[in-house]
């Protein structure tokens, strides 16, 4: 036998090693095929087979006694072996159980559960089929016992007390429901579980068990919630008002209202009092709900608290009531831009309007300093000149509206601590103030305080307004004064000088006031010489000092040679009444159109002409009036060319021009100008001939 084994060994050795190994196959055509098959493709076709029915398991017909046994321990084998393999796995012994429970068997289905409640006790639908299971099948005790133990264990599962106090409801099992409830509350559960007990007393007409309910559920959210809900504490007023406890509904929001406070104010507690006492024809306690939550409940926070209030004025409220909750409406709006823009000073000015025209002073006075309290950030006088009204309104506001004259004043005061008088300031606000002092009969006030803006910040109109107010006192003396410090501070300024030279005329010392035109033009530097110097010249024809006005103006004519001086010095020597005016005023001419050769503006020269022309015209000879006639210059069209800013062309410009035939280098031009036209009006006369032949002939023919 051994030997056998031993050569039957070496036969399968020698088979083995003459076996040849398969070689690979060798692929020739590595080229891609033509239809490609992805991996989405063939999960795709994967999932399709999945989907393909397969065929039904036979029907198996049990007969008798041992087949149904055969067919029992089978299932209950495979069921096992999947608790076997995974206890986890709940949905197993649920299955197992409830194939027990079709099977009627009872007792084994109640042992299932107990294993799968000994594997996982936390699984709530474990509990639940369980339970329902034996209400099922009529078992009101084991169902109990079952709550029972599911509560115990888990208490936090609202689930199971909802169905434990509903089956004792089903069985009408009141008190066993009521005492479910109340050991469910001793665990103090959220808000719907105490509403559930509340709706199952009302379903039995128990009313003041439902109202001790409420309570206890009040003291509950009082003592352990950190902010308790608003609606909780509707809910118990509406409850009260439902069954007619209208006195309780209102102690209810009165009491919501003291608990809640001015710091969590809610809107809707206070729509939902205002509705009540609407009900109960309250109107003016609902006004007074309204108003009362309006001024304390944020602008933003309020708006379904604000539409109740319009809706119930328009119901209920007369025109006043109308237009106050328009009023406040416009208050919100204008609170919530002054929020968004606090500098947004139109806004301010559009609220303090709306506020002035419909609320108390203290309302007015409050929403002023609110405004002003916004300085603009950066000292700049275009960033303060909106502000700076703000402050006038208020101080105008105080003083007409108020009649405050004492905070008028400290209005006035506090503006001008707040202005930074070294970088610039409101001459405007000085003025003001200082004329509130005269209408309150204060002068040395005004008269300090005028002081005081021109020590510290002086301007011309600052000036000018307490050099006003000195003339209307008729405090000449100071006015000479003021208007010296004027001058010593702007010695350009002609107008002050004028009005310094006006005003000693008006008291007839007429030396001064020359003396005061002297010193003026003598300025090395002036903003409207012109206007200082017809001044001066109007002042002495008023004196009627002729000769002292032609020396006026030989002297303006030695610093300036405008044609406008020339035309008004001939007119003033025209206007002298004297029996030379004629010639004075010619010679004027003469001299003014002999100094107006150099000019290089030749419309003005035109411009002199034409005065003389028309001087001529009313006063002159045939003679002068030729003469003037031939120094009338001749105008003609010309042509130039312009150039851009880069320096390229920009095409030609078509301009007027003049040629004075007193000037010897225009002679060529004139006389060349007077052959042009005598050329031009023969071309127009040859071309008239061409046009009418026979006229020709007829007057060839006479």
């Amino acid at each position: 036998g051994g030997a056998c084994a031993r050569s039957g060994g070496k036969m399968a050795s020698t088979a083995a090693g003459k076996q040849r190994i398969p070689k690979v196959a060798k692929v020739k055509n590595k080229a891609p095929a033509e239809v490609q098959i992805t991996a989405e493709q063939l999960l795709r076709e994967a999932k399709e087979r999945e989907l393909e029915l397969l065929p039904p398991p036979p029907q198996q017909k049990i007969t008798d006694v041992e087949e149904l046994n055969d067919y029992k321990l089978r299932k209950r084998k495979t069921f096992e072996d999947n608790i076997r393999k995974n206890r986890t796995v709940i949905s197993n012994w649920i299955k197992y159980a409830q194939w027990e429970e079709s099977l009627k068997e009872i007792q084994r289905a109640r042992s299932i559960y107990e294993r799968a409640l000994d594997v996982d006790y936390r699984n709530v639908t474990l509990w639940l089929k369980y339970a329902e299971m034996e209400m099922k099948n009529r078992q009101v005790n084991h169902a109990r016992n079952i709550w029972d133990r599911a509560i115990i264990t888990l208490p936090r599962v609202n689930q199971f007390w909802y169905k434990y106090t509903y089956m004792e409801e089903m069985l009408g099992n009141v008190a066993g429901s009521r005492q479910v409830f109340e050991r469910w509350m001793e665990w103090q559960p959220e808000e719907q579980a105490w509403h559930s007990y509340i709706n199952f007393e009302l379903r039995y007409k128990e009313v003041d068990r439902a109202r001790s309910i409420y309570e206890r559920y009040i003291l509950f959210t009082l003592l352990v919630l950190v902010h308790p809900d608003v609606k909780n504490w509707i809910k118990y007023a509406r409850f009260e008002e439902k069954h007619s406890y209208f006195a309780h509904a209102r102690k209810v929001y009165e009491r919501a209202v003291e608990f809640f406070g001015e710091e969590h104010m809610d809107e809707h507690l206070y729509v939902a009092f205002a509705k009540f006492e609407e009900n109960q024809k309250e109107f003016e306690r609902v006004r007074v709900i309204y108003k009362y939550a309006l001024d304390r409940i944020p602008k933003q926070d309020a708006q379904n608290l604000f539409k109740n209030y319009t809706i119930f004025e328009k119901k209920f409220g007369d025109r006043r009531g109308i237009e106050d909750i328009i009023v406040s409406k416009r208050r919100f709006q204008y609170e919530e831009e002054v929020k968004a823009n606090p500098h947004n000073y139109d806004a301010w000015f559009d609220y303090l309007r709306l506020v002035e025209s419909d609320m108390d002073a203290e309302t007015v006075r409050e929403v002023y300093e609110r405004a002003i309290a916004n300085v603009p950030p950066i000292q700049e006088k275009r960033h303060w000149k909106r502000y700076i009204y703000l402050w006038i309104n208020y101080a105008l506001y105080e003083e007409l509206e108020a009649k405050a004259s004492k905070r008028t004043r400290q209005v006035y005061q506090a503006c001008l601590e707040l202005l930074p008088h070294k970088k610039f300031t409101f001459a405007k606000m000085w003025l003001l103030y200082a004329q509130f002092e005269i209408r309150q009969k204060n002068l040395p006030l005004a008269r300090r305080a005028l002081g005081t803006s021109i020590g510290k910040c002086p301007k011309n109109k600052l000036f000018k307004g307490y050099i006003e107010l000195e003339l209307q006192l008729r405090e000449f003396d100071r006015c000479r004064k003021l208007y010296e410090k004027f001058l010593e501070f702007a010695p350009e300024n002609c107008t002050s000088w004028i009005k310094f030279a006006e005003l000693e005329t008006i008291l007839g010392d007429i030396d001064r006031a020359r003396a005061i035109y002297e010193l003026a033009i003598g300025q090395p530097r002036l903003d409207m010489p012109e206007v200082l110097w017809k001044s001066y010249i109007d002042f002495e024809i008023e004196q009627e000092e002729y000769e002292k006005t032609r020396n006026l103006y030989r002297r303006l004519l030695q610093r300036t040679q405008h044609v406008k001086v020339w035309i008004s010095f001939a007119q003033f020597e025209l206007s002298a009444g004297r029996e030379e005016r004629l010639s004075r005023c010619r010679q004027i001419y003469e001299e003014a159109n002999k100094a107006m050769r150099s000019c290089e503006e030749k419309e003005e020269r035109v411009m002199l002409l034409e005065s003389w022309r028309s001087f001529e015209d009313e006063f002159g000879t045939d003679a002068t009036k030729e003469r003037i006639d031939k120094l009338m210059p001749e105008k003609i069209k010309k042509r130039r060319k312009l150039q851009a800013e880069d320096g390229s062309d920009a095409g030609w410009e078509e301009y007027y021009d003049y040629i004075f035939p007193e000037d010897t280098a225009n002679q060529p031009n004139l006389k060349l100008l007077a052959m042009a036209k005598l050329w031009k009006k023969q071309q127009q006369e040859s071309e008239a001939a061409a046009m009418d032949p026979d006229k020709d002939i007829d007057e060839s023919q006479t």
